[in-house]
């Protein structure tokens, strides 16, 4: 499966991620809508493929139940005065097209760019637990993959602290992600059907991703909003390796900037 809103997104946010920044914003009160527009810059750890544009919805909505952000969702199942437990519905915007890559930095990494395949975009549901107080919040995501995508899972924890400024509001955060064999070897490793195909084997396993990020919201006026986000992921050496991407890349980038406006 295959979500494609303008161009393909191979970013590890991925996250995600997603897209993380977006996911934890709710709206003002419950019963609010927020919709708008946003692109994410990426600067693409694949081999050739330099730095992705990809504009997106913006549409947001906070319920005494459920709620809609971004490329997630989902429904509260338990609520008090720190602490929140969800299930969370979410896309995995990690497939990509061969033909988007580089065919001589693949070639130049032992691949021929003809025998292998696309990587598709997945949907994965789990549970968000998510614990705030004054030094800050902690967030603990547990997604599994249920579209028989990559049949793969994660975990990731992160924290976040805010300031506010006037009306301008300042996050920073820090985290890590953990992936299943099947997630990261589906993603950055090469499959069975490309290896019966002739093309080397090479799977990274489970890995660990660390990040720091930094997003902020400023409102224009009473009812839009501007926000802006970005963030850096740590690739570490399994991933490093992986001949699907550039060498010698350690790390990858991501900027977002988005304007939405509330109802």
């Amino acid at each position: 499966m295959k979500i494609t809103i303008a161009a393909t997104f191979a970013s590890l946010a991925l996250s995600t991620l997603p897209l993380a920044a977006i996911a934890q914003q709710a709206p003002r009160s419950q019963g609010q809508w927020s919709i708008g527009a946003a692109a994410a810059l990426i600067d693409s750890p694949y081999a050739g493929e330099g730095t992705r544009v990809r504009p997106f919805p913006l549409v947001s909505y906070e319920g005494e139940r459920f709620f809609l952000r971004g490329i997630s969702g989902g429904m509260h199942l338990y609520r008090n005065e720190g602490f929140r437990l969800d299930a969370l519905l979410s896309a995995r915007l990690y497939g990509f097209d061969i033909d988007d890559l580089g065919r001589r930095e693949l070639a130049a990494n032992g691949l021929d760019a003809d025998l292998l395949s696309d990587r598709d975009d997945g949907i994965d549901a789990g549970f968000r637990a998510v614990y705030g107080a004054t030094w800050g919040s902690l967030t603990l995501d547990a997604l599994h993959d249920i579209s028989d995508t990559h049949r793969g899972y994660e975990l990731a924890l992160d924290y976040r602290y805010t300031w506010l400024l006037d009306r301008t509001a300042l996050t920073v955060n820090a985290g890590n992600s953990w992936m299943s064999a099947n997630l990261s070897d589906y993603y950055f490793g090469t499959l069975d059907e490309e290896v019966a195909r002739g093309v080397t084997a090479y799977r990274p396993g489970s890995v660990r991703i660390p990040r720091v990020g930094l997003t902020v919201m400023h409102p224009l006026g009473a009812k839009w909003q501007l926000m802006a986000s970005a963030e850096y992921q740590f690739l570490p050496n399994d991933l490093q390796d992986s001949p699907l991407l550039e060498a010698d890349r350690n790390g990858m980038g991501r900027l977002v900037l988005g304007l939405s406006r509330s109802f």
